[in-house]
Parts: C-alpha cells; sequence; structure tokens
C-alpha cells in the first residue's frame, strides 16, 4: 500500500489536527500546540478511528497526529486512514506497544514518526518541529534522479578477526581515496575502537541518539558525528561498562535513515551480538564483509552466520575476507577452510603485525597508514568490489526495470498487430 502523505505541501488546509484517545496525553499536547500558534480545539479526544471517520467527511490537515492505543490492528486501521487522507498529510503515530517491528512497519506504510505514551513536551515539540520541516524540504521523490546510497556492513566471525580495522579502512579509503561523502557507524557502544582508530575522541553522540531517538534528524548528524575529514564522519560511543545497552533498536532506524539522505557510502562495524539482536540493522545493507581467520572456531562461525545471511538478509552480498593470513600457518588450510563453508575465500589479506603497530603509532586507520602494503592493496581492491557489487545491484535492478518495459512493449505492439487485422478483415468483408 502506498501511503498518500508527504507528497508535497497542501493548500488551504488546517495546519494541524490530533486525535487522541486519553485526557492525560491531551494536557501534554495542547500547551505545545498553542505553544507553537495552533488552535488547541483541533485536539480532539478519540482516537485512529475516530481519524478515518473524521476525515472521510472534511479535509485531512497538512500535521495529523493519531492514536493508536486502542486499536487492535494498527497497520491495518492506518490503511485504512491513507484512504481518506489527502496527499501533502505529515503523519505522527502515538501508541504504547514498544515493539521495533511496528514501528518499522509503520514507517514503511508512510508514517512520519510514532512516539511512545507516555508522551512529554519536548518529545512533542520536537516531533512537530520536525513535521513541519518537512514541507521546507527539498523533495527527491523521482527515482531517476534520486542519488543511489550504498551501505555496508563488517561482521567479524570472532573477536579480534579484524572487522573493526577493515570497517575504519574502508571508510577512509571511500571517503578519500573514491571522494564519497562517508558515515562510519562504529555499534560496538561499550568497546568500540573507530574513534580510537582516527585519534578522535568518541563524543557522546551513539549515546544520545540511542537514549533520543526522536531527536534523530539532519541537525543531530551534523552535531553529533565527528569529523575525521572532508568526507568521513563517524558516529561511535565509550559507554560506562556499568550501563547496559537498553533499546528496542528504533534509534539504529533512524541513524540509517539519516545516513541515507546525508551520505553516499554508509559502513556499519557490526559486532556479532547487534547482529543477532537487531537483525533489521541490515534491511538496507548491500554488502556484508565478513571478516575471518583460518581456525577451526571461525570456520564454523562463518558456517552459522552465512547460514542466517541467507534467512535474514538474502538481499545483501556476502564477501568473505580472510585476515591474518601466513602461509603454512593456521589451524587448517585454505582449501579445508573453503570446503568447509562450501564456497571460495574472496579476499585474503596477508598478516602484517609490523603495519599494524605503525598504524596505532601515527593515530591513522590502516590503509591510510600504510598505503603501500600488500595488506593495504587487498583492503583497497575490496573497497573497489564493494563500489562494484552495489553497482551491479544496480545495473540489475535496472535490468529487471527494462525487462519487464520490453514484455510490456511486445504484448502492446502485438494487441495492436492482432486489432489492425481484424480491422482489416471487417473492411474486406461484403456489406450486408
Amino acid at each position: 500500500m502506498n501511503a498518500p502523505w508527504n507528497a508535497g505541501m497542501s493548500g488551504n488546509r488546517d495546519p494541524f489536527a490530533a486525535y487522541i484517545c486519553d485526557d492525560t496525553a491531551l494536557d501534554v499536547l495542547r500547551p505545545v500546540v498553542i505553544e507553537l500558534g495552533w488552535q488547541p480545539e483541533k485536539c480532539n479526544k478519540g482516537g485512529l478511528r475516530n481519524a478515518v471517520q473524521s476525515l472521510s467527511v472534511s479535509a485531512s490537515p497538512n500535521i495529523l497526529m493519531v492514536d493508536l492505543s486502542e486499536s487492535g490492528d494498527p497497520l491495518n486501521d492506518i490503511n485504512a486512514l491513507a484512504e481518506v487522507c489527502e496527499p501533502g498529510t505529515v503523519v505522527i503515530a502515538i501508541g504504547q506497544v514498544n515493539d521495533v517491528r511496528l514501528y518499522r512497519d509503520l514507517l514503511a506504510s508512510g508514517i512520519h514518526d510514532y512516539l511512545l505514551k507516555p508522551l512529554s513536551a519536548g518529545q512533542l515539540r520536537d516531533a512537530l518541529n520536525q513535521a513541519q520541516a518537512v514541507f521546507s524540504a527539498p523533495k527527491a521523490n523521482d527515482p531517476e534522479t534520486a542519488k543511489r546510497h550504498i551501505s555496508t556492513a563488517v561482521v567479524g566471525t570472532r573477536g579480534g578477526v579484524g572487522a573493526s580495522m577493515l570497517a575504519t579502512s574502508l571508510g577512509w579509503l571511500f571517503s578519500d581515496d573514491h571522494d564519497m561523502p562517508t558515515a562510519l557507524l562504529d555499534l560496538d557502544v561499550h568497546f568500540g575502537t573507530g574513534a580510537l582508530s582516527l585519534d578522535l575522541e568518541p563524543g557522546r553522540g551513539l549515546t544520545d541518539a540511542i537514549d533520543n531517538p526522536s531527536r534523530i534528524d539532519g541537525l543531530f548528524i551534523e552535531r553529533a558525528m565527528i569529523r575525521a575529514n572532508d568526507n568521513l564522519a563517524i558516529l561511535s560511543a565509550e559507554a560506562p561498562i556499568n550501563s547496559p545497552l537498553m533499546t528496542d533498536g528504533s534509534a539504529f532506524i533512524q541513524l540509517e535513515e539519516e545516513f541515507r539522505q546525508a551520505f553516499e557510502m554508509t559502513v556499519i562495524d557490526l559486532p556479532r551480538n547487534m547482529l543477532i539482536n537487531f537483525p533489521h540493522l541490515l534491511a538496507d545493507v548491500n554488502v556484508i564483509v565478513l571478516a575471518t581467520e583460518m581456525t577451526l572456531a571461525s570456520a564454523r562461525d562463518t558456517i552459522r552466520i552465512l547460514s542466517w545471511l541467507k534467512t535474514n538478509a538474502a538481499h545483501a552480498q556476502p564477501l568473505i575476507v580472510a585476515n591474518k593470513v601466513q602461509a603454512g600457518v593456521g589451524e587448517i588450510s585454505k582449501a579445508d577452510f573453503e570446503a568447509s563453508i562450501e564456497r571460495s575465500i574472496d579476499f585474503s589479506i596477508p598478516f602484517d603485525a609490523k603495519s599494524a603497530s605503525n598504524a596505532a603509532k601515527l593515530g591513522q586507520v590502516f590503509a591510510d597508514a600504510n598505503p603501500s602494503s600488500k595488506s593495504s592493496q587487498v583492503i583497497r581492491q575490496l573497497a573497489e568490489r564493494v563500489i562494484g557489487a552495489s553497482e551491479e545491484e544496480a545495473g540489475d535492478e535496472e535490468g529487471k526495470k527494462k525487462s519487464l518495459l520490453g514484455s510490456f512493449d511486445f504484448k502492446s505492439l502485438l494487441a495492436k498487430k492482432k486489432k489492425d487485422k481484424k480491422d482489416k478483415a471487417a473492411d474486406k468483408a461484403p456489406a450486408q
């Protein structure tokens, strides 16, 4: 279902209306509405179904807030709302179900934002200001002119295989060698080394995003991310180890969405536990770099993760990268490793302890500190492969479109020929 909202600024319609189930939420909302210069009378009692009934006989406002708390089937009711909303309506849903799948499904249906009860004045103010900003933002709805974004996740099969080294080096190469505006997202919230590898302070950007996902927008991204060079910005954290990660994953969805708007490339340093807890992180990833090493445990976990990816991220292309490879050294040989995972290793990076030490001393990522090393040359080839794989994917999509179009044209031509033949036969038939 393609919801009609967010199609553009509407004409002579009310700027705002809300349909809220309970008095407590209304009491928080009305002062914020007054502060924004809108009529508090537009804050109506009643939830989403009341909104559907009212808007079926009246014009929808520019910004519409609906309460899902009394809805037994929110997604079905949202579809009903879409039928009565006019183009240009920005819809903010509120509810009491803290479920990241519901959040993602609501965003996919065209909802602008989803707020959890109990509501706060600050939360509402931020959400409504962001909704107003939609109308002044430049529109890029044309798929032919839309900027293509590439998203790459780097996952290590085991701790210490070099996934973070690959993530930071790839981010640097995309930004420096390929001049691509790049976002590096280090999701090891407590022990990440992304900022450390770049000789930067991690800041509080990522922890602030996790604590306040509703505040994530373009301005937040600009302020929270730390610049490593003109084209590379990193978002990371060094959270206290006595503070467990408390999130439903909605912040990560919002961050990835903002990265798609602001950058050409996203590189996600994705720990294995995050892969398990938040599988939706891979929903829009094009390429998954799976870092491994020549050990029995790493071979086992490569098999397991590849199997998981087939089920949960079949759209993404996995690339197997063996790191710290030493000729004649290792628990298992390359041939045995490839036989066990039933596929070839895509890239083998030689073990180079001296270059790794040099990068740490210089406070630079591995590929930047050691541009002429054999290991860096392989990582450069990997970066080019990632970009090439994404371009192939875009070509496949374009090919499918052309193929479908060609099929349509052929059928239309065939139908026209049949009609012309029938018309000629009718012309030749003797008059009765």
